[in-house]
């Protein structure tokens, strides 16, 4: 199950962003639904909004510390399948923008509600995981 979450997610991320890349000007935007929803694309050298700007080397650390962490607690640890696919979203969405870093020097966002910083499905992926392994500790979903 792991595999399949960390293989599907980072696939999608990685297919997005080539396909907007490829379609989208750097800074231009697409409304799907105007005012509301754009796709704009925009290089992200900073962590989430944008803070500590031009800090590569750290990210590009942070990250493969943090996929190692989470790797070797999968693959060392029997959990609950909420632990266990909460820590598998964050992983792929932690790979897909230590992909963007190596690759490129900086994330590729695209998502753009307007009314919230331009994200990615990785930013999702690693939001949506975080939320779920908090709410499987608190609820003791997470103990066997």
């Amino acid at each position: 199950m792991v595999f399949i979450i960390v293989v599907t997610i980072l696939s999608l991320d990685q297919l997005v962003k080539f396909i907007v890349t490829k379609n989208l000007a750097f800074n231009s935007s697409l409304p799907v639904i105007k005012g509301i929803f754009h796709l704009t694309l925009v290089h992200n050298s900073g962590a989430a909004f944008g803070i500590l700007k031009n800090q590569l080397a750290l990210f590009i650390f942070t990250s493969i510390f943090a996929v190692i962490l989470i790797y070797l607690n999968l693959k060392n640890n029997k959990h609950k399948k909420y632990i266990a696919v909460s820590m598998s979203l964050i992983l792929a969405g932690a790979l897909g923008n230590l992909c963007d870093r190596l690759f490129f020097g900086y994330v590729i966002d695209y998502l753009d509600f307007r009314i919230w910083p331009v994200f990615n499905i990785a930013d999702t992926s690693i939001t949506i995981g975080a939320i779920l392994l908090g709410w499987a500790i608190c609820t003791r979903k997470s103990v066997e």
